[in-house]
């Protein structure tokens, strides 16, 4: 098998498009990558051309970036290159697409909170504030409610969530999973 395996480092462009199909979960989304030169006349960084690729994921991973990644996050894409051209309304245009293996967030820019997806947990894959969430129609979101207003789930004004971590210590642990050691004040 001649594949030919790339990473991107780059930006969501779009939102991650996720349908349930016959054999999985497929999700696709647009991912753009501009390089940056450091210009010695100016003395500043400057931009290059930015190029846009349709990035596609299937089964378990396409599930995980329905509910991991949002418009503008920045991302590393592994994958393998698929160029293909198609004539559109009397053109020829050429498309590139990458057929993802990994995808994770550009952690020189930014955090992020890993959260182990157990099966049949689908609720850790829902994104805050979505409409399929598994949480059930009884979900006030009170304010002992972590992912309710102003809970550890929420999102704050940079888009992240706060408390990421205390998200994944409030669910029981299964078989593979060490529950979180409890904290207790001293009197």
């Amino acid at each position: 098998m001649n594949d030919t395996l790339v990473t991107l480092v780059g930006n969501a462009a779009t939102g991650v498009e996720f349908r349930e199909t016959a054999t999985g979960g497929m999700a696709r989304f647009r991912f753009a990558v501009t390089p940056r030169r450091w210009d010695r006349e100016k003395q500043l960084w400057a931009d290059g051309h930015t190029s846009f690729y349709t990035v596609w994921a299937w089964r378990t991973l396409a599930l995980n970036l329905s509910g991991s990644v949002s418009v503008g996050e920045p991302l590393v894409v592994h994958g393998r290159l698929k160029v293909r051209e198609e004539e559109r309304e009397g053109q020829r245009r050429t498309f590139v697409d990458i057929e993802a293996v990994a995808v994770g967030h550009d952690l020189t820019r930014g955090t992020s909170a890993f959260r182990r997806v157990m099966r049949g947990e689908p609720a850790l894959t829902a994104r805050v504030g979505s409409a399929d969430r598994a949480d059930g129609p009884d979900d006030t979101g009170g304010p002992d409610d972590p992912d309710g207003p102003g809970g550890a789930g929420a999102p704050d004004a940079s888009g992240g969530s706060r408390g990421g971590a205390a998200r994944s210590g409030s669910r029981k642990p299964t078989g593979r999973q060490k529950a979180a050691p409890e904290l207790v004040s001293a009197p």
